[in-house]
């Protein structure tokens, strides 16, 4: 039975790593979780062992795959069909293969899964966040993206590839989208703010062999956190009332850091929201 008076969230990439651990937390603070997975098998048992863990019966699972924008406007059809509010939207799943992919609609991997589907995702459901207000959007990025460069003629990084470069673009894009977003959601009480969890041991990147496996002994090496750890700053991000009217914020450690020039360009900003429309086919 649903529980009209919970929060309701939305967590992608929610099976496994951070995700999992901040639906946990969620769960256990009374949300009404939607854990969103492109694998429904997996997303369904994870579903019912949380259930299990925390006693709420309000975790339930969204078969959905942010590589295809068909499956994210699926999902958010059946997610509207449960729902008719949305307090909390985290975009939390990421991948990152070592050699370059496409998804279903032609776009480099790394930058549809870790960007576009959460565009898309975010975009179908602003109006229940605005009708749900306050709110709070939340996406995780890392501080690689202090390496990116995004080059708007090549995008799709069909020249010079490199999964590195790739997952860097990727989470600038994720700050550039936040920084936009933030800006044309003012005054709604709707917040959107992004997040690094840090080095963390999660199962990123663990079908990509020697990718994961480097990123696994680089986290090993250097003491990496736990995912509960990691995803500490995102349910703090998502739940204290300390931060409930900060809006277009990057955090580490529960701190505002500043952003790079790149990442704070206006300009750039704009621009890529404007080309995400197109590629997703948004109006």
């Amino acid at each position: 039975m649903k529980d009209s008076s919970a929060r309701i969230s939305l967590v992608t990439g929610a099976t496994s790593g951070i995700g999992r651990a901040a639906a946990t937390a969620l769960a256990w603070q009374g949300y009404a979780v939607t854990i969103a997975s492109r694998n429904p098998e997996k997303c369904a048992a994870v579903a019912a062992e949380l259930q299990q863990e925390t006693g709420n019966q309000l975790v339930e699972p969204l078969g959905m795959d942010l590589g295809s924008l068909q499956s994210v406007r699926t999902a958010v059809q059946e997610f509207r069909r449960r729902h008719d509010r949305l307090d909390l939207l985290v975009n939390n799943a990421g991948i990152s293969p070592s050699r370059r992919r496409e998804t279903r609609d032609g776009f480099e991997a790394t930058l549809g899964v870790n960007h576009l589907g959460h565009f898309l995702l975010t975009n179908l459901l602003l109006d229940l966040l605005v009708k749900s207000a306050p709110s709070r959007v939340i996406s995780v990025s890392s501080n690689i993206y202090k390496q990116a460069r995004l080059d708007f003629d090549d995008l799709q990084l069909r020249r010079g590839f490199s999964a590195m470069k790739a997952y860097a673009n990727s989470k600038l894009a994720n700050l550039l989208f936040t920084s936009e977003l933030a800006r044309r959601l003012a005054g709604t009480g709707v917040t959107v703010n992004a997040m690094t969890p840090g080095l963390v041991k999660t199962n990123i990147g663990q079908e990509e062999g020697r990718l994961y496996a480097f990123s696994k002994r680089l986290a090993d090496f250097f003491g990496g956190k736990t995912p509960e750890q990691g995803a500490d700053t995102l349910v703090w991000l998502a739940t204290s009332p300390d931060v409930a009217t900060v809006n277009g914020q990057y955090f580490d450690r529960r701190k505002s850091v500043p952003l790079t020039e790149a990442a704070a360009d206006e300009a750039a900003a704009e621009r890529l929201w404007q080309v995400s429309e197109q590629l997703v086919g948004l109006p």
